[in-house]
């Protein structure tokens, strides 16, 4: 019983089949192939973007950092929210690829409120020369509290920036799961709404490690590439990245495992409703959670076999039978149902 991360599930077996596949003979270097070009041609079809730049990395900190860097100037500030991905766990690459500095902004539920985005570029002018100049607005979907921007959220947003002239980047680490929550298609969440650039996560939704850089303009691509070439992220044998790609993004496979990870996160909040004293925080919307839960229904989780983050990390270690810590809870495509009716079943005790 494995819910701490969607990074610990495993890698689904059709792309498992294809990096197998691709593991035949001699295939130029570098991204220089047909399986590289094919999986571009599946990513494009997926944002309905023909003319959309693609380029595959292996993590999801590269793919943010680099994009960010493309579109950022170093004297540039990038917004993005206080509890972002971006800022809390990326050990500061964004601003080492960038040059730029991160300006953080608040909101509740783990987005970024339009009106503090506002006063913040605002706050930015006013200081002139002296101060760090506008530039990109990162926005995370699905955000790290689990809470999901509707497109009316991503709208309010796009048209702050906008009003600015300043590009917009959407880390999608999670993007299927929040394409599934909303109903709506990868189009639908990025560039008809104005958006710039985008992380396109595979890693956490069933693939071995790649995630996609897409940017809607293709004037951008050949800085793109050189960055990437400069940070180290150009791999030799690039098939191995593509081949994955191009299965997640091919006949809908991408879809399907995000709609199976949030069905299975919405089991679990279903469940909790009727455990006395449960909790849900933060009005979670796709394949992860935090809840508050006595101490004692962690005990008897833990005693049974599951894995999953308490906050404070010791809390258990002192925590009296009732008194209610925090858990995050997160889903991956390879979840079964059984699965989390014996979770469920470990909390009521």
């Amino acid at each position: 019983m494995i819910f701490a991360s969607d990074n610990t599930g495993p890698a689904h077996p059709t792309v498992m089949q294809a990096v197998w596949e691709a593991n035949t003979g001699y295939v130029p270097s570098y991204g220089v192939d047909t399986i590289t070009e094919a999986a571009r041609a599946a990513v494009r079809d997926v944002f309905e973007a023909p003319e959309a730049v693609v380029e595959f990395v292996s993590t999801g900190t590269a793919a943010n950092a680099l994009a960010l860097a493309t579109l950022a100037k170093p004297w540039e500030g990038i917004f993005c929210h206080r509890t972002a991905h971006f800022e809390t766990d990326e050990c500061g690459a964004p601003e080492f690829y960038s040059g730029g500095k991160l300006v953080l902004i608040d909101g509740a539920n783990g987005k970024i409120d339009p009106a503090l985005l506002e006063a913040e570029i605002a706050t930015c002018l006013d200081r002139g020369v002296d101060g760090i100049q506008p530039g990109p607005v990162t926005i995370t979907n699905v955000t790290e509290k689990g809470t999901v921007y509707s497109l009316e959220d991503l709208r309010r947003l796009v048209s702050v920036a906008k009003a600015h002239g300043l590009p917009v980047h959407l880390d999608g680490a999670r993007f299927a799961n929040a394409c599934v929550a909303l109903g709506c298609s990868a189009a639908e969440m990025t560039w008809k709404l104005g958006i710039d650039a985008v992380s396109f996560g595979g890693t956490k939704n069933g693939c071995m490690a790649v995630e996609a850089v897409v940017l809607f303009d293709p004037e951008k691509g050949k800085e793109l590439e050189l960055r990437r070439k400069r940070g180290g992220h150009l791999f030799s044998k690039h098939r191995y990245l593509s081949a994955q790609m191009g299965a997640y993004a091919t006949g809908g496979l991408w879809h399907e495992m995000a709609t199976a990870a949030n069905a299975r996160l919405a089991q679990v909040l279903a469940g909790v409703q009727d455990i006395p004293g449960a909790e849900i925080c933060f009005e979670p919307g796709a394949n992860l959670a935090f809840l508050k839960l006595p101490a004692s229904a962690h005990r008897r989780a833990k005693a049974a076999g599951a894995y999953y983050y308490v906050y404070p990390g010791d809390g258990l270690d002192t925590a009296q039978e009732d008194d209610l810590l925090m858990c995050r809870i997160v889903c991956d495509w390879s979840k079964s149902a059984d699965e989390v009716a014996a979770l469920l079943a470990a909390w009521r005790g």
